[in-house]
């Protein structure tokens, strides 16, 4: 809204505070509603004084080493993580923005700005969506690994309140899994199927533009990156076995074959029928 649409944080203000008695309703919406009008001592916005680093207490890593362990895409959060950590490269990125170029963002927006906060609100939806989805399959993938026989619909009613993550569909989240308990991902419940393929036009605006005018934003992309891989039926995973397999021969499945039955070509012609052991998770 800032960098590509130039309005400010009264403007910005404005804009949160329709979107909190929505679909988008949560706390951290709330938060960021106020935070952006809450003035200095000279009367200007006080966000614009805090010097731009995040910090970190560790709860982002531990989940994302997590998924990781589980073999969870947990791309958001993670993504997350990693921009606090670019974030906190404050003096290297000043450095870096008198050195490489990119597009000029600013005073490039021409059209219906209504519309194209409109598309943010969108892009935002369903990326809260993806995450909460993540999120949720990564619970599931640790309950089936330690036991916990966790009830996710409950777990979803017990953030209703007091809690950073609360958001408004938490009770569409807890009708998915009364609906299905054996739910794989969210994203495949009729209410978030449809609520994604709403926000999409607006979703791939959003990112498509981003990008066209350098203005950097890992959440969406990440989320919607997600979208797409989870969607596809046939991924190039294949190339990067085959890649595998020939510098290190880790082996691959075939489509011909029955999952579990491993295969090793013998790229070269000199590197005989050796076969390497493979992680799986």
């Amino acid at each position: 809204m800032k960098e590509y649409l130039g309005i400010n944080e009264d403007e910005m203000h404005v804009v949160l505070k329709e979107w909190n008695v929505g679909e988008l309703d949560s706390y951290l919406i709330e938060i960021t509603r106020d935070i952006l009008v809450y003035k200095d001592e000279d009367g200007s916005a006080i966000v614009e004084k805090i010097l731009d680093t995040a910090g970190q207490k560790g709860t982002g890593k531990w989940t994302s080493v997590t998924s990781l362990d589980e073999g969870i895409p947990l791309t958001l959060i993670s993504e997350a993580v990693y921009a606090r950590c670019l974030s906190a490269m404050k003096d290297e990125r000043v450095r870096a923005s008198e050195i490489l170029e990119g597009p000029c963002p600013a005073g490039a927006f021409s059209g219906d700005k209504a519309a194209f906060i409109e598309d943010i609100r969108q892009a935002l939806f369903a990326s809260k969506i993806v995450s909460y989805a993540q999120g949720f399959a990564l619970m599931r993938a640790s309950s089936k690994t330690y036991g916990w026989d966790l009830n996710f619909g409950e777990i979803a009613m017990l953030w209703r309140g007091g809690c950073i993550i609360r958001s408004a569909f938490l009770s569409n989240i807890k009708d998915a899994f009364e609906l299905d308990p054996e739910l794989d991902n969210l994203l495949l419940d009729p209410f978030f199927k449809e609520a994604t393929a709403k926000a999409q036009g607006g979703w791939r605006r959003v990112c498509a533009t981003a990008m066209t005018h350098g203005v950097a934003i890992p959440a969406f992309a990440s989320a919607l990156t997600y979208y797409d891989g989870y969607r596809t039926a046939r991924l190039p995973a294949n190339l990067l076995q085959a890649q595998r397999d020939f510098f290190g021969a880790h082996t691959y499945e075939r489509i011909d074959k029955p999952r579990g039955e491993m295969f090793h070509t013998n790229w070269t012609g000199t590197g005989g029928t050796t076969a390497a052991t493979t992680y799986n998770v």
